[in-house]
């Protein structure tokens, strides 16, 4: 039988199969590095993509902030052209009251009555005046309690003055509804 040395063949097997396992290691390495960096760009890429979406809100959010601060402000002023509305409607549906209460002052005056002075204080007439008897402040008070435009009068003050009766005299006005002014 021949003899054949086969140790030299196996050497060499045990060789490049050594050898392909040192590249077959390096080459693992080498992709495990390259998976390794290409995760952590794709992770960077994602996290400057979250800082760009994170910017550009807190962007808008700060113009909607500016854009509330002026919206409080056009409310602010808004209600304050309304109140300034209001109290000038209020002036001018009042303006035609004070002067007709004033002119029905004089119409539901009696004969033997004179007033001395007048006040109108919020929706009150406070009136001072003289009268011969006390019978003509009645007919005074019953006057203006039949006037639409006039509550319940309240005498507060009946005294003798030289023959005359001096009193003071307190006049809610009112604001009679269109049907009964007509």
């Amino acid at each position: 039988m021949a003899k054949i040395n086969l140790r030299a063949w196996r050497e060499e097997l045990a060789a490049e199969r050594q050898k392909q396992f040192v590249v077959n290691i390096v080459a693992a390495a080498f992709l495990a590095a390259v998976v390794v960096f290409l995760i952590g760009f794709y992770f960077d890429m994602q996290t400057d993509r979250q800082k760009a979406r994170n910017g550009y809100l807190r962007a808008e959010i700060a113009q909607l902030d500016a854009q509330l601060v002026q919206i409080k402000e056009l409310k602010e002023k808004r209600k304050r052209l309304l109140n300034r509305l209001n109290a000038i409607q209020e002036l001018q549906g009042t303006r035609s009251l004070i002067v007709r209460s004033f002119d029905e002052m004089v119409r539901v005056l009696p004969d033997g009555v004179h007033y001395q002075s007048l006040k109108r204080q919020g929706s009150v007439i406070s009136l001072a005046g003289l009268a011969s008897k006390s019978d003509d402040v009645s007919d005074l008070m019953r006057s203006v309690y039949a006037s639409i435009w006039f509550g319940e009068p309240n005498l507060s003050k009946v005294a003798n003055d030289s023959g005359m009766k001096k009193f003071d005299l307190a006049v809610p006005v009112l604001k009679p509804s269109l049907e009964e002014v007509n």
